[in-house]
């Protein structure tokens, strides 16, 4: 039963989650402080799209997501400023509209969507070296950029207006963030696929919400609790043969609720 441990699929399977796990885990934290789940949610959506046109146009997938979910985002900012819509019904709107678009277009290039589920709940198992490293380099570079706009988030997320009057640009480092949330989207379809993404980047920085006293203490725990769901889902997976993405986030979900065993920490 163990033997499955030692494989090489296995092994890429670990590397690749671990990578995405220590990414998803900081960006997450921002995602909850700011309430953004459900834009989260939306980008994520829109990136079945991006992958849809990729294989329309023969393009390459991640692109076409991050694009997609580029330009979704966009969207909703120029529609906030106008004030059209209350932001969540903008973004329920923009969500389904988008995943549903996607579906259309993937089952149109290929027949039938259900031949691109792995897209949608994710497939680690399949991962080559090619992809540990693009996720590994990609997440490399979201945390370079992070850390470079990690001041200037924290102060929109404690008092946006406050921030701007402090000299802070909000809609230079909003882009900047969008795009982060949208390149997490891209490089993390294999490990728990656009449906759930949201999930992995939220469930573990609400955990660590409670374990945690500082901003910097959360987005390391928040890593470290991601990385932990990631392998408890895998092993979940290997051992009672159960799709591999949803046992990530059930992973992260049972975290959670150990966490609320536990005093919250001040």
């Amino acid at each position: 039963m163990f033997d499955i441990l030692g494989e090489p699929f296995f092994q890429r399977a670990v590397l690749a989650g671990l990578g995405i796990a220590s990414v998803a885990g900081p960006v997450g934290c921002f995602i909850v402080w700011r309430r953004m789940a459900y834009f989260g949610e939306t980008l994520a959506h829109s990136g079945l799209f991006g992958v849809g046109l990729g294989l329309l146009l023969g393009f390459s997938l991640t692109l076409g997501a991050v694009a997609t979910a580029v330009a979704v985002a966009l969207l909703l900012m120029v529609m906030k400023r106008q004030r059209v819509l209350a932001t969540d019904t903008l973004l329920g709107i923009l969500s389904h509209s988008s995943l549903a678009l996607g579906l259309i277009t993937v089952g149109m290039v290929t027949g039938s969507a259900g031949d691109h589920m792995d897209l949608l709940f994710g497939d680690i198992l399949t991962v080559t070296w090619n992809d540990v490293t693009l996720m590994w380099l990609g997440g490399a570079a979201v945390l370079f950029v992070l850390a470079f706009l990690w001041r200037d988030l924290i102060a929109i997320s404690v008092h946006e207006e406050l921030a701007q009057a402090e000299g802070v640009n909000v809609q230079r480092v909003e882009l900047g963030f969008i795009l982060l949330i949208a390149l997490m989207t891209a490089i993390s379809m294999k490990i728990v696929g656009l449906l759930l993404i949201t999930a992995l980047l939220v469930i573990p920085a609400a955990a660590a919400r409670r374990l945690s006293s500082t901003p910097e203490r959360m987005a390391l725990v928040s890593a470290g609790l991601a990385s932990v769901a990631v392998v408890m889902g895998l092993m979940f997976s290997a051992f009672a043969n159960a799709i591999t993405g949803p046992a990530i986030v059930l992973s992260a979900a049972f975290l959670f609720v150990l966490t609320l065993l536990r005093p919250q920490a001040n």
